[in-house]
């Protein structure tokens, strides 16, 4: 199998789907004649011309509200956002319309759009540069939220998410871009909602998603060389959240640690420690650890940022408490 770049990844998805259905087109800052502010756009502008790939000015509600109008009237838009910090700007779209549309048409209108670009911090950018957004689209009924960790992940998921007929929030990282993986050259894609056991273990289990998943993996590997065996579950959707996996993992394991990149107060981790408790709670032998960031905007000094951000020194902490070592 083939090694490409998550950015590739992302690019390869895109292409493939707007050679398929001439209805998808993408806009954004840069995504054209930049090719993509990330180059996940490379090539594009080339192959599909300006009236499919799309350059905006700065006005992220501007363009957001007008890939919901395009997508009501037919369309199948792939909305970039420069970072989903920026969404902010264009929330109101998002929420009050996209996700709930259907609804309040009563099923005379879909929206089936995807908003994508990066999520969580990504170095020293400052404090409105680095927020995880995830739980709090995730909050909201109507949108379905994707997280992928890999390029085999990213483009199955990007794929299936700008086929679907609903409103996806498909969140990507700046630190991945670059990341390297296999990925077939052929078609495929990956259901929504089905989270991956991406190591198998006895011990505990440990959940994740996006980016810092990495951490769980270094310290999985930590731990083994001390005998300890760690399952890791990759959710890849956060919303639909595939709890039949984490519970069935839990139910072997009976212990559980979440690492999330996000505040700790009401986020992805605790709904999960709530699904857990309320649907195993007989299989525990130990109490939920849920890793998080610190609960203050993210830092700019490095020194103060890497004790913000979680690593897998915490993740084996977590594993040790839990397993009473």
């Amino acid at each position: 199998m083939r090694t490409i770049q998550f950015r590739e990844a992302i690019a390869e998805a895109m292409s493939e789907e707007m050679r398929r259905d001439e209805s998808i087109y993408l806009m954004g800052e840069e995504v054209a004649e930049y090719n993509g502010a990330y180059k996940a756009s490379k090539g594009m502008l080339d192959e599909f011309g300006p009236d499919r790939v799309i350059d905006t000015p700065i006005s992220e509600l501007g363009f957001a509200g007008i890939g919901v109008g395009s997508a009501m009237g037919g369309n199948r838009p792939i909305i970039e956002f420069m970072t989903f910090n920026f969404a902010l700007v264009g929330i109101d779209q998002i929420i009050s319309n996209a996700a709930k549309i259907r609804q309040m048409s009563g099923g005379q209108f879909n929206c089936p759009i995807v908003f994508r670009g990066p999520t969580g911090s990504a170095g020293q950018l400052g404090a409105t540069h680095s927020q995880a957004f995830e739980s709090w689209f995730a909050n909201c009924p109507g949108l379905k939220v994707v997280v992928p960790s890999n390029p085999y992940d990213a483009k199955g998921l990007l794929k299936a998410s700008i086929r679907d007929d609903d409103p996806v929030i498909f969140m990507e990282s700046e630190q991945m871009y670059g990341d390297k993986g296999e990925a077939p050259d052929g078609e495929y894609t990956i259901p929504l909602g089905v989270a991956e056991i991406k190591r198998e273990g006895k011990d505990v289990t440990i959940v994740s998603f996006g980016k810092i998943i990495k951490e769980a993996y270094k310290a999985a590997e930590e731990l083994e060389k001390e005998g300890i065996s760690c399952e890791i579950i990759d959710l890849r959707t956060v919303r639909p959240m595939d709890h039949d996996t984490i519970l069935k993992s839990v139910k072997k394991t009976n212990r559980l640690v979440i690492l999330e990149e996000a505040w700790p107060f009401g986020n992805v981790a605790t709904e999960i420690t709530y699904q857990v408790q309320s649907q195993a709670f007989d299989y525990l032998d130990a109490p939920i650890v849920k890793i998080n960031t610190a609960d203050t905007p993210a830092p700019y000094s490095p020194v103060l940022l890497e004790e913000w951000l979680p690593n897998y020194k915490d993740v084996i902490k977590a594993v040790k408490k839990v397993l009473y070592k």
